[in-house]
């Protein structure tokens, strides 16, 4: 089955935390958190696939004990028996995918019994992005004590799936990691339409997205309390938008939009 693809937009906000912790070392920690409480995720392992044929494991977070040995064990050998293999080899491009739902005939006894039966694994949702000659692609886990995905918590993976993966893609390929402040300050200054503020509405903004009040951020500004609001409200109006939530998603669409791969 060929894999299709899916909706470009998820809600504003939704996978924010793993969006500005990319380079980040909790990035891991932030993006199994953040995977538990949009779809109950109970595990999550990234892989990297070439088209050269090399496979390795940059990413095992969540419940499964065994996920490690996991890891190694599909980098190893079993990704070349992955029936979802074909699939994602015959993409081009780099726009995310979301993979087949999972169905334990889709797989071989022995990749069954050690990568499901073995584990506890239940069912798995899967998302894919290509960078170059490079395939993340994204695994999404329940064990048993978890139950399969239901409904809801598949749409929302679906939902939410593009943002994900190229947050992914970013996070492994970003070759050094810059403070989150610095991340931000390139973002404001080279991208419309937050480049469209003035210098102090951009410093405003951005210790808006590092989690800091409007006292705090008066303070580290060095200005008053009515200043900083005041700078807050033309941001937003030039924006156009009315409330934080807001401003958070235009950030997680230039981080994660077409281009910003690389």
């Amino acid at each position: 089955m060929r894999p299709h693809a899916m909706a470009s937009t998820p809600a504003a906000g939704d996978v924010t935390p793993a969006v500005l912790a990319i380079g980040r070392p909790d990035f891991p920690n932030i993006l199994i958190d953040t995977l538990r409480r949009q779809a109950g995720v109970g595990h999550c392992m990234v892989f990297a696939l070439t088209r050269a044929g090399a496979a390795s494991c940059l990413l095992d977070a969540g419940n499964i004990p065994t996920g490690g040995d996991l890891g190694a064990a599909y980098a190893g050998q079993f990704h070349e028996s992955d029936p979802n293999r074909d699939a994602l080899f015959e993409t081009e491009g780099s726009a995310p995918i979301m993979l087949p739902s999972f169905a334990p005939r889709m797989y071989g006894a022995r990749y069954r019994k050690i990568f499901f039966h073995d584990s506890g694994i239940v069912d798995k949702c899967a998302t894919a992005i290509w960078a170059d000659d490079t395939c993340f692609y994204v695994n999404f886990y329940r064990i048993a004590v978890q139950g399969r995905f239901g409904d809801v918590d598949r749409a929302r993976l679906h939902a939410i799936a593009p943002a994900i993966g190229a947050s992914v893609a970013r996070h492994f390929r970003q070759a050094a990691t810059a403070p989150l402040d610095q991340n931000l300050a390139a973002l404001f200054a080279a991208c419309a339409p937050l480049s469209a503020l003035t210098p102090r509405e951009q410093e405003v903004c951005r210790h808006i997205l590092l989690g800091l009040s409007s006292e705090a951020i008066s303070q580290a500004l060095g200005i008053s309390l009515h200043s900083t609001l005041t700078y807050r409200k033309r941001a937003y109006e030039r924006l156009g938008i009315s409330a934080q939530n807001e401003l958070f998603g235009i950030v997680l669409g230039l981080l994660v939009g077409p281009g910003r791969l690389n």
